[in-house]
């Protein structure tokens, strides 16, 4: 530490290049200090440095940190508690750490094995203009740091983190209950649905908020290791269809569903509501680009003799780029579709009898989703929750239906029922060939071409946007990605795939298990620093990863497979 202070003392006002002589590992009474990388200049991107604290050092008991969910949920508190210590000590304009949000995700902010917790941080080193400020930046090194250390780990809330990772014991317990009870989704009474805005993921304040409370006949009561017995709605297999008028909290339930893929901080409101992991939004996305899909179980005899079952299109329309979206999820081994018909194409949802008797069927070549969901369920094991808010004909077609009124639901199975037999469809199911999902689709390496000028060019902008060589892949459409870190790590994997498994012997689904089995003990492997700071990325699923190959408008599949 002293060598660092001097270090950062005789390099006072000079060029910042100078900087660099601070590159390497420092030993403080705590904790080592590695400075893997400086940034070139003060405008360039920060500096990556790495703290290394022992376990001896901690005294922590290593049950709360050991594999699995409760690694995730030690490392993600351990992230909150050090952004929190920034933010206390106003050092955010220099140091940086990769802070979850309302969801705990695997992130490589914090790593922590058997022998030590690692804190992955950035620093932006001061400068006035390229003149190094060399005592601030002993300042902020030999004291700002250290402080924060020893608020963040030596004197962490013991009883927020022990919380923390018994809810996560909890969350582990009721996600094996679903899937015990052979269900999709649980959703717990209590439950805070709405969001504080459109734009903010906090809850709305409960003073204002409805808590779900489960109708009688969905309810089921389940004994969780901490919490002890919860009640809630639990959602079979099937078809589910969610019923209700405009604004009472329709959309806000299959939003709540979609996220339940990941687990949530205590207060969030959805800390309780789980879903399949498997489940994938899906939606009309006008545009996007398709590369030889399977989409003849939706559309087929397009004019011109355009071919369905390999469909390539740069620009496609509501109704193809919806039909691509679900035969891609199924392909990357979806077994649980969400949908609003919001945003859906109307044409690719239904077709009402008035519209087949103007539209002779042979004129049509979609067959619509409401005469393909139960071929789904039936044929493919695949389910499906979709909100419905114009329709009654998916009450033919439905196992079970919820309404959704002023935020309470209700079971109206019966009822629908009842109405769906009393008043029944003129509609003409469309009649199709039988539902197969084949993948055979092998990715080339040529797809992914990482050059730009003279170098490789791999980044991702925000969370909607990644930049591929000279490609832009639009993931704006792509709901379940909801962290810029996880869009980071999907750039990462697509380089990481095209580079050793992307030679035309793999199938897409095939890359997807390399990835999640190489990347089975940590996201380390995805890194271009690895071991050296690798800790802006958060752990995306095989379907994110999949709906950015697929959105690569220069993928390329080989023909004769």
């Amino acid at each position: 530490m002293k060598q660092l202070q001097q270090t950062l003392e005789r390099i006072d006002r000079k060029g910042y290049k100078a900087y660099n002589d601070i590159r390497g590992t420092f030993t403080f009474p705590s904790f080592r200090l590695h400075l893997d990388h400086i940034q070139a200049d003060p405008y360039a991107s920060p500096s990556r440095a790495r703290v290394e604290i022992p376990h001896r050092q901690l005294h922590m008991n290593e049950a709360l940190y050991e594999s699995g969910h409760r690694n995730v949920a030690f490392t993600d508190y351990v992230a909150r508690s050090v952004g929190k210590a920034i933010r206390k000590q106003k050092a955010e304009k220099s140091l940086f750490i990769d802070r979850p949000g309302q969801e705990i995700l695997e992130r490589t902010a914090v790593v922590c094995d058997k022998e030590k917790v690692e804190i992955r941080l950035s620093i932006h080193l001061p400068a006035r203009g390229r003149t190094i400020m060399g005592v601030q930046a002993a300042k902020l090194l030999t004291e700002q740091l250290p402080s924060i250390i020893e608020q963040a780990l030596f004197n962490i809330d013991m009883e927020g983190l022990k919380n923390h990772v018994a809810l996560s014991d909890d969350q582990d317990a009721l996600r094996a209950y679903v899937k015990e009870r052979d269900a999709l989704a649980f959703v717990a009474d209590g439950s805070i649905l709405p969001r504080a805005s459109g734009v903010e993921n906090r809850p709305l304040d409960p003073g204002r908020a409805i808590p779900f409370e489960s109708p009688e006949t969905r309810a089921a009561t389940v004994s969780l290791p901490h919490s002890g017995d919860i009640r809630g709605m639990l959602i079979p297999k099937g078809v589910h269809v969610i019923v209700g008028g405009g604004y009472h909290g329709k959309s806000t339930l299959l939003e709540a569903l979609e996220r339940g893929i990941y687990n949530h901080i205590d207060g969030d409101g959805r800390a309780f509501i789980v879903t399949d992991t498997s489940a994938c939004k899906i939606r009309a996305e006008d545009g996007r680009g398709v590369t030889n899909v399977n989409i003849s179980p939706f559309i087929d005899d397009l004019p011109n003799q355009k071919s369905t079952d390999r469909f390539q299109t740069d620009n496609a329309s509501g109704s193809t780029s919806q039909a691509t979206n679900i035969i891609e999820s199924l392909e990357a081994g979806s077994r649980l579709l969400l949908i609003d018909e919001d945003t859906s194409a109307t044409n690719f949802m239904i077709r009402d009898y008035r519209m087949q008797q103007l539209v002779s069927p042979e004129k049509e070549p979609i067959t619509p989703f409401i005469d393909r969901v139960r071929d789904l369920y039936e044929e493919e094991g695949v389910s499906t929750i979709i909100v419905v808010g114009g329709t009654g004909d998916y009450f033919d077609v439905a196992d079970t239906v919820t309404m959704m009124d002023a935020y309470r639901p209700y079971d109206v199975t019966g009822k629908a029922k009842e109405i769906a037999e009393k008043a029944r469809s003129q509609r003409i199911t469309h009649e199709a060939a039988p539902f197969t999902v084949k993948s055979t689709r092998y990715p080339l390496a040529k797809s992914f071409d990482a050059q730009r000028g003279k170098k490789e060019k791999v980044d991702a902008r925000g969370k909607h946007t990644i930049l591929y060589g000279r490609e832009t892949i639009d993931l704006s459409a792509v709901e379940q990605c909801i962290d810029p870190s996880q869009t980071r790590a999907i750039a990462r994997a697509l380089h990481y795939l095209a580079k050793q498994y992307a030679n035309g012997n793999h199938t897409l689904g095939e890359m997807l298990d390399i990835y999640e089995r190489d990347t089975a003990s940590g996201l380390d492997e995805l890194s271009p620093f690895k071991g050296k700071h690798p800790g802006d990325l958060a752990r995306p699923r095989r379907f994110e990863i999949a709906a950015a190959i697929n959105r690569l408008r220069t993928l390329s599949i080989a023909r004769d497979r």
